[in-house]
């Protein structure tokens, strides 16, 4: 398996609102940390998640995090 791309060392810091989010699984797309198609022709799928309620969440921007979409601190030892 291929490893995704890193699209900065750090999380996303994103105020959202209720709703349905893709997060970008392979790092390629121009959108970060959100999906634009960009992983077509590629091994990796974007990661759909829901949001209830008008909140901060720290999407993760390494793409490596054990608990995707979100932020693990995994980063931290890239």
């Amino acid at each position: 398996m291929s490893e995704p791309t890193i699209a900065q060392k750090a999380p996303y810091a994103e105020d959202l609102e209720p709703g349905t989010y893709w997060w970008c699984a392979c790092g390629k797309s121009k959108t970060q940390p959100f999906c634009d198609g960009s992983h077509k022709d590629t091994e990796f799928t974007p990661v759909k998640f829901e949001i209830t309620e008008t909140t901060r969440v720290w999407l993760c921007g390494c793409k490596h995090s054990g608990d995707k979409p979100f932020c693990d601190g995994k980063h931290k030892s890239l």
